[in-house]
C-alpha cells in the first residue's frame, strides 16, 4: 500500500552561499503517489532550484543554506542552515526520486557507447541481473520511441532524442517520484505524445510525477494540481480548471497555448545590418546532400544507409536540398527529432561541408572559404548555449572578437546594444554560468546579434524561453529581417514558427518540403 505522501517539502528559505537574498521562500509542497503536479513559473522564478532540491541534486549545506524540511517516503529531514544539518546522499536519494534537468544531456553518464548501455547504466551499478536489465531496457525504449536508436552513440543524437534518453534513464529503475524540468523542450509531436503516454503509465502504477514548466502544454492540462511559483514563492495553486478560470493568477511570463502575439515590426531598412534589401539571394543551397562517415553506433550492429566512394559507411542525412534565402525574409524549418535540422543549419556557415552539392554566399561557393570568414556573414546560434559560451562575463562573451574586426569604440557600442536588445544590460559583468537557462540562450543570441550578420541561423531558439524571453527573441528576429538580414530558424515550436515566418518548411526523409 502506498504512503499518503511520496515526497514533501516545507521550505522557509533557501539561499545560495554567494547570494544575499533567498531564491526560495515559504514554499510548502506535498506530492501523493499516482498524482501529476505541475509547477509553473517564468524564468528566474526558482523552479529549477526547487526541482534540484526535491531530487537531491542540490544538497543543502554544500551550495546553499536551507531552513525547513524535506520528507521522502515517510522520513523527514530538518534543516536549520547550520553545520549540524543532515546531509543528503544523492545516490541513495536518487533511488527513490528520478530527475531530468532542463539540460537533459547533463543527466547522462557520458561514458557509455550506446543508447542501450546508457539506459542500463544505473541498473548495472545497482547489480540488476542481465536478463532483467535487458527486459527493462526494451520496455523503456518502447515507451519512449528509442527502440530504433539502441545501437546509436548518445553523442550522435539530436536534442529531442537526448531528452527522451535522459527521461528513459530516470524512469527505468521505476522510482517512486519523478521530477521533470521542462520535459517537453526539444520534443517533436511524436515525442510529446510518447511522453504523455509514459506519464499516464507511471501515474497508473503509483508514481508521483512533478513537472516544472514555464509553458502550458496540452499534456499539462491533465494534471491533478497546478502550483504557480513567482519570485521564489508560491503565489497560486489549484486545479487546471481553477487557474484557467482565474488567468490573473498566472504571471505574464508563463507561455499559454495558442498563437503567439506578434511584436511590432520595425520599418524595413531602419538600420544597417550588413545586407540591404535586394533581389539577389544572400544564401543558396544547391542540391546539397550530406552523410556522416562511420557508424552512428558500435561496429557491426549499426546499419549504414549508403556507402561513400571510398568504401566507408555513409549515413545519409540530407538528400538534394535546394534552398534560396532572400534579404529580409524569415524561414522556419520544422521536422521530427533526428530529421537533420541541426545538420542542415550547420551547412549554412560551413561548419559542415556537403557530401555533394554547393552552398553559395552572395553568389560565391563557400567550399574553400574558411569557416571564420563565412561566420562573419552567417551567424549561428547553437541549440545548446553551453557550446557557445566560454568567457568570464556576459560583456566579454558578446565582445569576443569584435575589437579586432571593428575597433575598440565600435566593439563597445555593439556589445552594449546587443546586451540591451536581449534584456541583459544589467548582467553585463556577471558570469554566464550564473544566468538561468533562458538568460544563457539570450546571451548566446546577443553574441550573434552583435556581429550583425547578413544571415541569422537559429537552432531551436525558443527552448528555455518563457513568455518574456520569447518576446525578446521575436523582436530580435523581426528587427533583423526588417533591416535586411535573412533569418533561418529550425524549431519544434510550430505555433511560433507560423506566427513569425514568411515560409514554413519541413525536413522529412532528408528532403526539404514546402514553398
Amino acid at each position: 500500500m502506498h504512503p499518503s505522501t511520496a515526497l514533501s517539502a516545507g521550505i522557509r528559505s533557501f539561499t545560495f552561499h554567494e547570494e544575499d537574498s533567498p531564491v526560495l521562500r515559504d514554499v510548502d509542497l506535498s506530492f501523493a503517489p499516482g498524482t501529476l503536479t505541475v509547477i509553473l513559473g517564468g524564468s528566474g522564478s526558482g523552479k529549477s532550484t526547487l526541482g534540484r532540491l526535491l531530487a537531491g541534486w542540490l544538497s543543502p549545506g554544500t551550495r546553499g543554506s536551507l531552513h525547513g524540511h524535506l520528507e521522502l517516503a515517510g522520513t523527514r529531514l530538518h534543516f536549520n542552515g547550520s553545520a549540524d544539518d543532515p546531509r543528503i546522499n544523492p545516490a541513495q536519494w536518487g533511488v527513490q526520486v528520478g530527475f531530468v534537468p532542463q539540460d537533459a544531456s547533463s543527466a547522462l553518464s557520458t561514458v557509455r557507447a550506446t543508447v542501450a548501455e546508457e539506459l542500463a547504466f544505473g541498473l548495472e551499478n545497482a547489480g540488476v541481473d542481465r536478463a532483467a536489465m535487458k527486459a527493462a531496457v526494451k520496455r523503456t525504449a518502447d515507451l519512449l520511441g528509442l527502440n530504433r536508436l539502441l545501437d546509436r552513440h548518445p553523442g550522435t543524437l539530436s536534442g529531442g532524442q537526448l531528452r527522451r534518453l535522459a527521461i528513459g534513464c530516470a524512469v527505468i529503475a521505476e522510482p517512486a517520484v519523478l521530477v521533470l524540468d521542462e520535459p517537453l523542450a526539444s520534443l517533436d509531436a511524436a515525442g510529446t505524445d510518447e511522453l504523455a503516454f509514459l506519464l499516464r503509465r507511471l501515474l497508473a502504477g503509483g508514481t508521483a510525477v512533478v513537472v516544472l514548466s514555464q509553458a502550458i502544454d496540452g499534456a499539462l492540462l491533465e494534471a491533478d494540481w497546478w502550483i504557480v511559483l513567482d519570485g521564489g514563492t508560491v503565489t497560486a495553486s489549484g486545479t487546471p480548471e481553477d487557474l484557467h478560470a482565474a488567468p490573473e493568477c498566472l504571471p505574464a511570463a508563463i507561455r499559454r497555448p495558442g498563437p503567439e502575439p506578434k511584436s511590432r515590426m520595425p520599418a524595413r531598412g531602419s538600420a544597417t545590418w550588413g545586407a540591404q534589401a535586394a533581389a539577389e539571394p544572400i544564401l543558396e543551397l544547391r542540391g546539397v546532400a550530406f552523410g556522416y562517415h562511420g557508424n552512428p553506433g558500435r561496429g557491426r550492429k549499426a546499419k549504414a544507409a549508403t556507402r561513400g566512394a571510398s568504401g566507408h559507411e555513409l549515413n545519409t542525412v540530407l538528400l538534394g536540398i535546394d534552398l534560396v534565402l532572400l534579404p529580409g525574409e524569415i524561414v522556419a524549418v520544422t521536422g521530427a527529432n533526428g530529421a537533420g535540422k541541426s545538420t542542415l543549419l550547420r551547412h549554412l556557415n560551413g561548419l559542415l561541408r556537403p557530401t555533394s552539392g554547393s552552398v553559395l554566399l552572395n553568389g560565391k561557393d563557400i567550399a574553400r572559404v574558411p569557416v571564420g570568414e563565412v561566420a562573419a556573414s552567417v551567424g549561428l546560434l547553437f541549440q545548446n548555449p553551453r557550446d557557445q559560451l566560454f568567457e568570464r562575463t556576459a560583456a566579454r562573451e558578446v565582445r569576443f572578437g569584435l575589437d579586432r574586426r571593428f575597433g575598440a569604440d565600435e566593439a563597445a557600442d555593439r556589445t552594449a546594444a546587443a546586451l540591451a536588445a536581449v534584456g541583459l544590460a544589467e548582467a553585463a559583468h556577471g558570469h554566464p554560468a550564473e544566468l538561468p537557462a533562458s538568460g544563457q540562450r539570450l546571451l548566446a543570441l546577443a553574441t550573434v546579434l552583435a556581429r550583425r550578420p547578413a544571415v541569422l541561423a537559429l537552432d531551436e531558439p525558443t527552448v528555455a524561453l518563457d513568455g518574456n524571453g520569447l518576446a525578446v527573441l521575436d523582436t530580435a528576429v523581426r528587427s533583423a529581417a526588417a533591416a535586411g538580414a535573412a533569418v533561418v530558424l529550425v524549431t519544434h515550436d510550430v505555433p511560433y514558427a507560423r506566427s513569425v515566418a514568411d515560409r514554413l518548411l519541413a525536413l522529412d526523409g532528408g528532403r526539404l518540403l514546402g514553398n
